[in-house]
């Protein structure tokens, strides 16, 4: 027992030491997993002395504690997002890995003198980006980009380890037991054909029996969460144990549970928050107690220089030749290629060769842990002023907002939101609240009071309202404070402004001739951007069309688009070199080449 107090002594305060090291990273701008890290090699066997060498023990905790960061990933992700940004996702989730791999493999064979399929499988493991850092990052990082470039990284890293998982357990598998890569590619074929497709499959049947079960079965609402957590999980265990891909289902059925109605959803969301940020700080502390820092001198010199070969030229080469196709400009591609960050995911996949008994296991392991800490510390660090420097960087539409949901009993056809009142916000000007919403109660000093009696809104009054369920993003406007308008807010939205009720052919007699189809003429400007966007349009949404660029800069409480603004000068390239470029800027230079000459 005196054993059990100490490792739960021990366990506990590790796990307080990483929650207080948010402050920290907070106040300096550090990579917050980075330092999780840290603090587990910190406490290891070369640090505080802690000797945790249970491989097969950190594999499995790890793999639940991933398949929960995914789980809520599928959750958070809206299905509008996920849409527009899919097939370049799925792209990245599959050809990139594979693109990826392939060239880092190549450089490990000639700085460790590895075999090429011991190349590969080292370039296996580092091949996907991690969930958690790339979600960290952005959702929670303050760093507020396009919504189709953040869900294109989003996805990505929600959907590629099942793809960097298949690679490394097959090549493990194949080096084991001494077989070639070209006798095993058929098996190896139809393996990810079947992983990849029982795990789309049974995750989604998986997110319709979430949804099913939660809506038709009474659970107390404390109970909820861990239905929800527990059917996740069964999800990603069923499908693993039928030889599907886990991890992939689990995240599916994240997507389809978390864009339905769900009666305790704000419950849901705040237990997953907690429960995914537990599981981040013990799969980093436990991957970072399992390492040998003292065995790390022996590769650093090449681990380092892979590092460095992976962010500055394997990852960009994988992302543009995926990118390619698609309408992405050279800015965004570069971006994309950037937050490649890795992380637990790739510490977890360089166990494997430990566990498969390989000769070099630990090399593997010791490589993939220094090129973590590397991409975490470069990446980690400079997303943000990347972001920025590229003028990715939303302009803020509103500004701060104080705001949170509660849950309805029953199956209420109604929201029941509470704002509080911020300074300079529009309701404390006298902006009147629409009718479709019902304010009940105002609590100010401490005191209740109905809305009828409360008289005019004041500063910090807590005012809470029911309203139809999807609206509550057209209030958030009234009670927020005075946005900061930014210096290059102009800029990012286009020096002027258009009528989106002008048609196309307007608009292609001013900027063309040739600019449109004559179907696209016959077009308003904000139908044809909805078609181009391939749905409804958000805030900052762009349209490339020839050399402009048409930018969503308001849209109405319907949704629909009420200014437009245009830039003549579409997309300054980020370099003079001709690095990330799509391919209908490849063929635009090759016209503006020839028109040249002949000029």
């Amino acid at each position: 027992m005196d054993t059990f107090y100490i490792v739960t002594l021990a366990s506990m305060s590790l796990i307080l030491i990483a929650a207080f090291s948010s402050l920290l990273a907070e106040r300096f701008g550090a990579p917050l997993l980075l330092l999780f890290l840290l603090i587990g090699l910190f406490a290891g066997v070369d640090g505080l002395g802690i000797d945790f060498s249970n491989n097969s023990g950190a594999f499995m905790l790890g793999s639940i504690a991933l398949a929960i960061i995914l789980f809520d990933s599928g959750y958070g992700t809206s299905l509008q997002s996920f849409r527009q940004s899919a097939v370049p996702s799925l792209t990245l989730a599959t050809l990139g890995v594979l693109f990826t791999a392939i060239l880092f493999g190549a450089a490990a064979r000639f700085l460790l003198d590895f075999s090429w399929l011991e190349g590969l499988l080292l370039g296996s493991i580092v091949a996907s980006t991690d969930a958690a850092a790339v979600f960290f990052l952005l959702r929670t990082g303050g760093i507020n980009i396009r919504d189709k470039v953040r869900s294109t990284l989003e996805v990505e890293s929600g959907t590629n380890d099942p793809m960097a998982i298949f690679l490394t357990a097959a090549l493990v598998s194949i080096i084991a037991s001494g077989e070639g890569l070209e006798s095993a590619g058929l098996d190896l074929l139809m393996l990810f054909v079947k992983q990849i497709g029982l795990g789309l499959l049974l995750g989604f049947a998986g997110g319709v029996l979430i949804v099913l079960i939660i809506r038709r079965v009474a659970v107390e609402r404390g109970l909820a969460p861990i239905f929800v957590l527990a059917l996740a999980l069964l999800v990603f265990a069923f499908t693993s144990v039928i030889g599907g891909s886990g991890f992939l289902a689990v995240y599916v059925a994240g997507i389809y549970a978390g864009n339905k109605k769900i009666r305790p959803k704000a419950s849901i969301m705040r237990f997953q928050e907690g429960l995914t940020w537990l599981a981040q700080i013990v799969m980093f502390l436990v991957l970072g107690l399992l390492a040998t820092p003292s065995q790390f001198p022996q590769i650093i010199l090449p681990a380092v220089a892979l590092a460095i070969f992976l962010v500055c030229i394997a990852r960009p080469l994988a992302v543009w030749l995926c990118l390619l196709p698609f309408d992405y400009t050279q800015r965004e591609t570069g971006f994309v290629a950037w937050v490649g960050l890795r992380g637990a995911v790739s510490i977890l996949l360089a166990i494997l060769p430990i566990l498969g008994n390989l000769e070099n296991g630990q090399l593997y392991f010791n490589t993939a842990f220094i090129v973590v800490m590397v991409s975490l510390a470069i990446q980690g660090w400079t997303v943000k002023p990347i972001a920025r420097r590229l003028g990715l960087i939303v302009p803020p539409q509103i500004g701060a907002i104080d705001k949170f949901e509660l849950d309805l009993p029953g199956t209420a056809n109604h929201e029941l939101l509470a704002y509080r009142v911020a300074a300079d916000s529009p309701v404390l000007r006298g902006e009147r609240i629409p009718r479709w919403a019902r304010p009940s109660l105002v609590i100010r000093d401490g005191k209740s009071m109905r809305y009828q009696y409360a008289g005019r809104l004041q500063e910090n009054d807590l005012v809470y309202l029911f309203i139809a369920p999807g609206f509550s993003r057209l209030l958030d406007r009234l009670f927020a404070s005075q946005v900061a308008v930014g210096e290059n807010d102009n800029e990012f939205f286009g020096t002027f402004t258009i009528d989106p009720g002008r048609t196309g052919e307007e608009l292609d007699r001013a900027y063309g001739p040739g600019l449109l189809s004559d179907a696209d003429k016959s077009l308003t400007i904000a139908e044809l951007m909805e078609q181009r966007l391939g749905g409804r349009p958000d805030y900052a949404d762009r349209v490339k069309i020839g050399r402009i660029v048409l930018i969503v800069r308001q849209t109405d409480d319907k949704g629909d688009i009420k200014t437009v603004g245009i830039s003549l000068e579409p997309v300054a390239p980020a370099t003079r070199l001709p690095l990330f470029l799509n391919f209908r800027e490849i063929i635009q230079g090759i016209r503006d080449y020839a028109r040249k000459r002949r000029g």
